[in-house]
């Protein structure tokens, strides 16, 4: 396994690897957001969807969100924005909202654009979405820096980018579901959505 330090000096170098690394089938990389430290992988990479799921005991039910550099552009991947979704998104996007919007094909997806150098360097870098997930293993508590995200994983991640503890009083991403007529608080978090319900 790999592991990079990341400093504001390092962003650059550290997203191009990434990218690269990403670039290969199965890659799962474990990195600091702005909430906790999380797993990311290509869309569309079945193998390294299947590895996360591995990697956290997570139950193959629940899906995975995705990461975005730009919401507007998810219609191109059949993400269905128009009313809820797209007002969420403008209000709060960038930021530690995950919001639930409906699909053409009947399903949903959760999305965050997310707010630190190095996610939005390296989601400049890769032509789509990133699978996305925070790095504890499924009901253990939100991993706040690297070697404790390691610690927890049921195996090994191609990469780990070591950002230091992600300190103060953050914690995971509030989840909206506005995939229907009105707006449902799936997991609070710091965006407060009180005025929206």
């Amino acid at each position: 396994m790999k592991r990079l330090h990341l400093t504001a000096e390092t962003v650059e170098q550290i997203s191009a690897q990434l990218a690269e690394l990403l670039s290969r089938d199965g890659t799962v990389l474990l990195l600091p957001t702005e909430t906790v430290y999380g797993l990311v992988a290509r869309v569309g990479d079945h193998a390294a969807e299947k590895r996360i799921f591995e990697l956290k005991h997570r139950n193959v039910s629940k899906k995975l969100g995705w990461f975005v550099s730009d919401w507007r552009k998810l219609s191109e991947y059949g993400v269905l924005l128009a009313g809820l979704p797209e007002k969420l998104a403008t209000a709060y996007c960038p930021g530690p909202l995950t919001i639930i919007a409906p699909c053409r094909d009947g399903s949903t997806v959760g999305f965050r654009v997310p707010d630190t150098p190095l996610l939005a360097s390296l989601l400049a870098k890769v032509p789509g979405p990133l699978l996305q997930t925070s790095a504890n293993c499924s009901g253990m508590p939100d991993a706040r820096d690297c070697d404790e995200a390691l610690a927890q994983l049921n195996g090994e991640v191609d990469c780990a980018v070591d950002g230091g503890a992600i300190e103060g009083d953050i914690i995971a991403s509030t989840v909206a579901d506005a995939s229907g007529d009105k707006i449902r608080i799936l997991r609070p978090g710091p965006v407060d959505l009180q005025k929206w319900l």
